[in-house]
């Protein structure tokens, strides 16, 4: 075939893709080129401050246990019995609970100490273990495995951690293990599994000291594992290059141009955006987007609510010399959710356009999501979605689940559960997003797995098979890992997407076709684990199936 010949096809093959995007995407808003909103409960009892997403496709969310009783029973008469509580000594109330993606379904779980404002990861054998938390909490870490029946439930490990852990952020290691950082006036890191049980196992990190200004602003920092095995915290205004093995700061970066804070409490959020398996180099880049001003919290505590941030900032830190590149999102917001999705881009959800975190600090919700897409041109890579019905502000979280949708839950500005008479009352409604790509309409490009290997080994070879009913080319295809997240306060922790590296395509029957792709290289690149793994074709995803990375 002549190079003209070549040239022709590909531009034919470019623009029918492209008239099928330009169809997703441009369909009149009833049939969801802005996406979707299903209420999916009017209650579950709780109000979901802190999400996990399991690899049994279930959702564990809690909230805290210091301001009295849920709107949800224990089962069977149980009570929790606490003499340390704040609240209630006695209470037969849950406040953590157990959700179905698959049958819409939940159950209520029984967590014992406090576990406000606390953290988590999810461990290589897809165990949960949740840190930290308020009170008699703060020095607890609890784990939750999944299991086959119903009644699986949290064990807690009393004093199991060295310092008191409120506030404080958790990122999976290729290693397996989890590092905890930070905290309330916790100007240091330590590991779960410990090595040590004592002071020999914490670690000192000046940083976190020296970006805690009069509202603290460093609290939730942002963790990003990096391929070269070192972590990037962000914290305020600042960031740093940790080596943890040998508790060194080997680089700081350049401060976000602006000099607001964007970390707890004037929580913006942070992404590590797709790592890209597919290029010569894996290149590592960070978003930042919203926040607040650096007086935000102090103005919203005498009752004046000034402007959230509308700014991201995106470094790539890959670069011998990496600098801040600034864009405008079209709204201000603080307290928003960045999560990524399975096609690459980023959906900015919840949060205000006044206000800081915190309880009556937040104001003036913004109700629609954003969507960024890295593929577009600077100036048209944000676009507003649909607008949910429902304010979701301080204490409200998102995920992303493996059929595409993102759940939505949370929203409790208030010191305690209140209904009645305040202008944001406490939600304990569940909700989902489905995004454009979930559009009947885009079906006919929409991939499906039909099997692959439920073990992906690093560097090695896999196959899977997918049927679509239009096929395009190689060029419009790519798998997508996503490892599942802990959202809690605006931050996604161990939110990752690894685009895999794609060695062929083969046609194998009618619509379906044969895909090779090697495992990813390093567990820097991506900790062992399970994942939800995406096939996209011309940007529009498959289902996500669960597969394990070791």
């Amino acid at each position: 075939m002549s190079t003209n010949m070549i040239t022709f096809f590909l531009t034919l093959v470019s623009s029918i893709v492209s008239n099928t995007l330009v169809f997703c995407q441009t369909l009149p808003p009833s049939t969801g080129r802005q996406g979707e909103w299903h209420l999916l409960h009017a209650s579950i009892g709780i109000s979901a401050m802190h999400i996990q997403l399991l690899h049994d496709n279930k959702l564990i969310m809690f909230d805290r246990t210091d301001f009295g009783q849920s709107n949800l029973s224990l089962p069977n008469g149980l009570c929790r019995y606490d003499s340390q509580d704040t609240a209630l000594e006695i209470d037969c109330t849950a406040h953590s609970v157990l959700y179905d993606i698959d049958t819409n379904t939940f159950r209520p779980l029984m967590v014992q100490t406090d576990t406000w404002c606390s953290s988590g990861a999810v461990l290589p054998n897809g165990t949960f273990i949740q840190i930290g938390g308020f009170n008699d909490g703060d020095h607890v870490v609890r784990s939750f495995t999944p299991c086959i029946d119903e009644y699986c439930d949290w064990i807690e490990f009393p004093n199991y951690l060295i310092e008191r852990r409120w506030y404080a952020s958790n990122q999976i290691l290729p290693n397996g293990r989890i590092i905890i950082v930070g905290g309330r006036r916790q100007f240091n890191y330590e590991f779960y599994p410990q090595m040590y049980s004592s002071s020999l196992g914490l670690f000192r990190l000046s940083f976190l000291a020296e970006t805690s200004d009069q509202s603290e602003n460093n609290l939730y920092p942002f963790l990003h594992l990096l391929p070269d095995g070192n972590l990037f915290i962000f914290a305020n205004t600042r960031s740093i290059l940790l080596d943890y093995n040998n508790n060194r700061v080997l680089k700081e970066y350049p401060r976000i141009p602006g000099n607001d804070p964007r970390n707890y409490p004037s929580s913006g959020s942070s992404v590590l955006l797709p790592l890209d398996e597919n290029l010569p180099n894996v290149v590592a880049e960070i978003m930042v987007c919203g926040g607040a001003p650096q007086d935000g919290f102090s103005r919203a505590a005498h009752g004046s609510y000034g402007q959230a941030l509308s700014t991201c900032g995106r470094i790539n830190v890959s670069d011998e010399n990496p600098t801040w590149v600034m864009e405008d999102m079209p709204i201000a917001r603080v307290m928003g959710d960045m999560l990524l999705l399975p096609t690459g881009d980023v959906l900015i959800i919840n949060g205000a356009r006044q206000g800081t975190a915190g309880w009556e600090k937040g104001h003036a919700p913004v109700r629609a999501p954003v969507l960024y897409r890295l593929s577009q041109p600077p100036n048209r890579r944000f676009s507003f979605m649909a607008a949910s019905p429902k304010p979701r502000l301080y204490h409200s979280s998102a995920v992303l689940v493996p059929d595409g949708r993102v759940i939505v839950g949370g929203s409790n500005p208030h010191m305690y559960y209140n209904f009645t008479g305040v202008e944001f009352p406490t939600d304990l409604s569940l909700e989902a997003f489905s995004p454009p790509y979930l559009a009947e309409q885009c079906e006919v490009v929409r991939p499906r797995i039909l099997t692959l290997s439920e073990v992906l080994g690093y560097g090695e070879f896999s196959t899977l098979v997918f049927t679509v009913p239009e096929y395009y080319s190689i060029r419009f295809l790519s798998v997508r890992l996503i490892a599942p997240s802990f959202t809690t306060h605006s931050f996604s922790m161990n939110q990752r997407m690894v685009v895999l590296r794609l060695i062929g395509v083969t046609r194998v029957a009618p619509n379906t076709f044969e895909l090779t792709v090697r495992g990813p290289s390093t567990a820097e690149i991506a900790p062992q684990g399970y994942y939800m793994l995406f096939v996209v074709h011309a940007e529009i995803p498959s289902s996500g199936v669960w597969v394990k990375v070791q």
